[in-house]
């Protein structure tokens, strides 16, 4: 939760953010993941990072940051050079070896993870905190959160298309009720054939598939996911039938940042289409 008054409001008291603890705003950023280097930026603190990992690629400025790391792994060596006032780890994407040797290296961590929608207003406000752009950093999280708001009322009433959204074709993967991606459709008012999967992201069967006769088929916009299956080789699912298979751009859609919304939208939209 954050502190209220005094605090965030002069730079010689603690800011705190979750467990982070800075005496003053952070200058010297190490953001280890694309969607942190996002929501720096959108609260105006993307010139104080110093270094980021691979595929760190908006706003168009990020790719000009020093890469540091990837899935891989993150160069420590580098961090001890960079010598950082915060880094903003991902607790779900950063190996956690790493993150446990920053710990014993004595440096300050912040964990970026949104799990849902609205996370990612949160965590634009304690980023705003910890690096002094608070002004922004509401600013933003207010635009964010009505926007929201506004696409739920929008879409609240419309019927329920049956969905299968592809994660991957090979192997073929989808997404069900605890995913990232559920809370997009469920803001759309989509209806997943695999909702009550048993893991977040299951692996499925083209028969599976056969079975459930989506009406919408919704792929990543990549060239390895939409190349490898040819869909119109079952004409008798109705999504391949009316042509109603789309694809969204896999950073709008998979990213938790402020950009979230419009693969929120761009989902909506297909959906309306099959409508």
């Amino acid at each position: 939760m954050y502190k209220q008054g005094v605090i965030g409001l002069f730079f010689g008291l603690s800011l705190l953010c979750s467990t982070t603890v800075l005496a003053q705003p952070a200058k010297r950023i190490i953001a280890l993941s694309p969607h942190a280097v996002e929501m720096l930026y959108a609260i105006g603190a993307g010139e104080a990072i110093v270094a980021t990992t691979d595929f760190a690629d908006y706003p168009e400025a990020a790719k000009n940051i020093p890469r540091i790391g990837g899935y891989y792994g993150i160069q420590m060596e580098r961090v001890l050079e960079l010598n950082p006032d915060l880094i903003v780890v991902w607790d779900s994407g950063n190996k956690a070896e790493d993150i446990q040797q920053l710990k014993t290296l004595g440096f300050t961590l912040y964990g970026s993870d949104p799990k849902t929608l609205e996370g990612v207003a949160k965590e634009l406000e304690e980023l705003g905190q910890l690096t002094g752009h608070m002004e922004e950093a509401s600013k933003a999280a207010a635009a964010y959160r009505a926007q929201l708001m506004a696409l739920r009322l929008e879409n609240a009433k419309k019927t329920e298309p049956k969905v299968f959204y592809q994660l991957w074709s090979t192997p073929l993967m989808t997404v069900s009720k605890n995913s990232w991606i559920q809370q997009i459709i469920d803001v759309c008012h989509g209806q997943n054939v695999f909702y009550a999967a048993d893991s977040d992201y299951p692996q499925v069967s083209l028969e599976n598939v056969l079975l459930t006769m989506p009406e919408v088929i919704l792929q990543s916009q990549e060239e390895g996911n939409v190349k490898g299956i040819d869909w119109s080789q079952w004409p008798e699912i109705p999504a391949v039938k009316k042509q109603q298979i789309f694809q969204i751009n896999a950073d709008l859609l998979h990213r938790a940042t402020p950009r979230a919304l419009l693969g929120v939208q761009a989902l909506c939209d297909a959906l309306d289409k099959a409508r």
